[in-house]
């Protein structure tokens, strides 16, 4: 039986243990399930601004006032979507043997709000390892293994049209400047991309590559 891949990407205040996180994309069949807190923020007409900008793919944004209610709206939809369903959760450094960012990242900030993980009983398996040790990614003699080049590589690149960032760390003064539609759509852009990435893995790689792991945490609060 093979497992549906659902990818996700965060967005964060930075990189430190007390910087937040600021929007966490699911890509899933029907399409993209954006959560984004806004600091509270004013956010009128986020969801026509992405809805204008993205038209192949159905993009769902709920808003958050806070980071604390984005966590539990994470923890309410994963119950929701995951639990009852075949699921594989898949990111690009999302969280590998020897390093990560989304995972570590959101470990810690439920830890810091003392908030039960929301990801149990679901199995994870991370694109980054697949496609830096399967595939050749080399261009003009560099190995490139960051996931907007290796998307454009190995995929069709049209996924980059959305995304108004040439660089994710633009996704922080985006949060800080309340533009939250831009914040949204590099989110979309960048789960579609990790989406595509491990179709291209299911295509042409076996099962036991993908080095699947479970994220449920040995207790529970």
């Amino acid at each position: 039986m093979v497992l549906e891949q659902v990818a996700f990407d965060i967005e964060s205040t930075g990189f430190d243990v007390d910087d937040e996180v600021t929007a966490v994309g699911f890509a899933v069949p029907m399409g993209v399930r954006v959560l984004v807190q806004t600091g509270g923020r004013d956010v009128s007409g986020i969801e026509s601004a992405v809805e204008s900008a993205v038209s192949e793919t159905l993009v769902r944004v709920s808003t958050h006032g806070s980071e604390q209610e984005l966590l539990v709206a994470v923890s309410e939809f994963v119950a929701e979507r995951f639990r009852d369903g075949d699921v594989l959760l898949v990111a690009y450094n999302g969280e590998r043997w020897n390093g990560g960012f989304d995972l570590p990242f959101l470990r810690t900030r439920h830890a810091k709000r003392e908030l039960a993980w929301p990801f149990v009983d679901v199995p994870y398996a991370d694109v980054m390892p697949l496609v830096t040790d399967r595939f050749n990614t080399t261009v003009d003699g560099d190995e490139n293994s960051d996931l907007v080049t290796a998307y454009d590589v190995l995929c069709d690149g049209s996924h980059g049209e959305i995304d108004p960032f040439a660089d994710s760390k633009e996704a922080v003064t985006a949060f800080e400047d309340g533009r939250f539609a831009e914040l949204v759509l590099h989110n979309v852009a960048d789960v579609l991309r990790t989406r595509a990435l491990g179709r291209v893995a299911e295509r042409y790689c076996s099962k036991s590559e993908f080095k699947v792991k479970s994220l449920t945490p040995t207790r529970s609060m």
